[in-house]
């Protein structure tokens, strides 16, 4: 259906634009590797690629639905686990998208499954829409929370989220996504709300530092502990505060980049939840991009 073609554009869009912004701290973009040895923007080319496919096995998943919202998190997670696979395998072996594709498997399926309760106009989505399929994305997560965390100290490997579980108390996206997530509800969509009248990139740019002043980032937490991630909100939160004009916003951000690359930091749950953002500012028809472009 049209609709469907439409929506999982969105997704993909979504992953494309979030890389393709720059400049980003820390973070890969087309200029610079950020804090990363171990990727680069070629590398993202062939995780998104890789990931096509399953955005719409996610949609489409939720959207023929029949049963309980347990089996339908279990249906997305059996098809997250073969997306993940064929991203690692794209990317021999590197990490790219693990925590935006759990999310996209969450929120699709739970876009899916919300059109197929209630008929929407293909575009724009209302905030109320938004907020809606946030909440059910809530409902089909929860359980996550209890099956990935419980019995962690019997597991022989831990993910990088795991450790940070038993040694922090951080739930990172899996948390988020359980609670709904809401640092897309109460800050970054109402912040694209509200400025979407910017240039598209340059939006883009500042919600970013947005989000990394606010967001309790599990890369970060993972890379240098509680005080960097202390550190670059601070850090972030003036540049954000600073109301700074296109090229001083534009310089500073490059001064960023090197200062965190040499701190060797990237804000990579911050960059997930954008691309997250993306996603549903395309619904609300906040931000434009044709269909099937790529940026």
């Amino acid at each position: 259906m049209n609709q469907e073609k439409t929506i999982v554009s969105y997704a993909e869009n979504a992953l494309w634009l979030e890389v393709a912004l720059t400049p980003k701290p820390g973070l890969v973009d087309r200029k610079t590797n950020g804090a990363h040895n171990d990727m680069d923007f070629t590398t993202f080319v062939h995780s998104i690629v890789s990931l096509q496919p399953f955005l719409k096995n996610y949609f489409e998943t939720g959207y023929h639905h029949t049963g309980t919202l347990s089996e339908l998190l279990v249906q997305l997670r059996q098809s997250g686990c073969l997306a993940e696979n064929a991203m690692l395998s794209a990317t021999g072996g590197i990490n790219t998208h693990k925590g935006a594709n759990f999310s996209f498997a969450i929120l699709l399926g739970a876009t899916g499954k919300y059109l197929q309760q209630k008929k929407v106009p293909a575009s724009p989505f209302s905030p109320a829409d938004t907020q809606a399929i946030l909440r059910l994305a809530s409902e089909i997560a929860k359980p996550v929370l209890v099956q990935d965390f419980q019995l962690l100290d019997s597991k022989e490997k831990l993910s990088h989220g795991e450790k940070l579980y038993l040694e922090k108390g951080s739930t990172g996206i899996r948390g988020e996504a359980a609670a709904g997530y809401p640092t897309l509800a109460n800050y970054l969509m109402p912040y694209l709300r509200v400025n979407r009248h910017q240039k598209t990139d340059i939006l883009l740019l500042r919600s970013l530092i947005y989000l990394m002043s606010e967001v309790e980032d599990s890369n970060l937490l993972h890379r240098g502990g509680i005080e960097a991630l202390t550190t670059v909100r601070q850090e972030s939160k003036k540049i954000h505060q600073a109301n700074l004009s296109e090229k001083e916003l534009l310089n500073e951000l490059v001064f960023y980049d090197t200062l965190l690359t040499e701190r060797h930091l990237s804000p990579g749950g911050s960059a997930d939840l954008l691309a997250l953002g993306i996603y549903f500012a395309q619904l609300e028809g906040l931000i434009y991009l044709p269909l099937g472009k790529k940026v």
